[in-house]
């Protein structure tokens, strides 16, 4: 009985992350849009708005680097959701800032909350996994993509007729309702076997030693390159040379997403 349960246990958290992979995908997809307003509401050069988007990135870096040392102490499902539930006000919060400074703050704040989720909602695919027993990472990613599908779809076609507050407000009252209702079906890593002491040790940080780490890392920076010149640029590029309207500009990154998302779903069948 207390198999059955944890593999009931384990199919609902399949979901949860998986609609928290969605949430992720439709907070990044929806952000696309808001570029272009950006540039002409703070009235900034695209050489200003590369630094914001840089500061973006920054933020994403340097909470991925101390994520997994929060991880390690309260698991993927508490850091999950609270960077979950933060994370989901960070459009909005870009949204509001009236000045380059602000606005420089918000980005921060926006990248620093999108990267901790993401990589706690990886660590927990990877326990739900275990507890399967079977792959379910690509299609979780398959999910993010769906997510950015509809947030670029929909995006510029929301601005366009309601304004980028309305749009901004409605994408993280969305969001932060899917997000509150999956992490209470989240599942928690079997906890760590204690040392004889009754303390459980705790590793100090190093840096990995297999060279085969690095490479991967190189593979993930060279993809991640490509993705996010479409994300941060695409929809300015159809808006400002191409001469399209905002509506149309948030397909550029919905269509990309929507490719990905049909091959991260073919995944899980070619690892099992």
């Amino acid at each position: 009985m207390d198999t059955l349960n944890r593999m009931q246990a384990a199919i609902r958290g399949r979901w949860a992350v998986a609609a928290i992979f969605l949430a992720n995908g439709f907070l990044t997809g929806a952000w696309a849009p808001q570029i272009p307003v950006v540039l002409t509401r703070l009235d900034i050069s695209k050489f200003t708005l590369g630094l914001l988007i840089l500061l973006f990135g920054a933020g994403a870096v340097t909470a991925m680097t101390w994520c997994g040392h929060l991880i390690s102490r309260h698991g993927s499902r508490t850091v999950l959701s609270w960077f979950g539930l933060i994370g989901s006000f960070g459009l909005l919060v870009v949204a509001l800032a009236p000045n380059v400074p602000l606005a420089a703050i918000a980005m921060f704040i926006f990248g620093g909350s999108i990267g901790g989720m993401d990589v706690a909602m990886n660590a927990n695919a990877v326990t739900v996994e275990r507890r399967l027993s079977r792959a379910i990472m690509s299609s979780s990613h398959g999910f993010w993509s769906l997510g950015g599908f509809a947030g670029g779809a929909l995006g510029g076609l929301a601005i366009q007729n309601y304004g980028h507050l309305a749009h901004a407000t409605v994408v993280t009252a969305l969001a932060f309702a899917v997000i509150a209702v999956a992490v209470r079906y989240l599942i928690a890593e079997d906890k760590p076997v204690q040392a004889s002491s009754g303390v459980i040790g705790h590793r100090k940080f190093a840096l990995p030693g297999n060279p085969l780490v690095y490479l991967v890392g190189l593979m993930a920076l060279m993809t991640m390159i490509s993705e996010g010149a479409v994300l941060d640029w695409a929809a300015l590029y159809l808006q400002q040379e191409l001469g399209t309207d905002l509506a149309v500009a948030g397909l550029a990154y919905a269509a990309f997403s929507g490719v990905m998302a049909v091959m991260r779903f073919v995944g899980d069948g070619v690892r099992n």
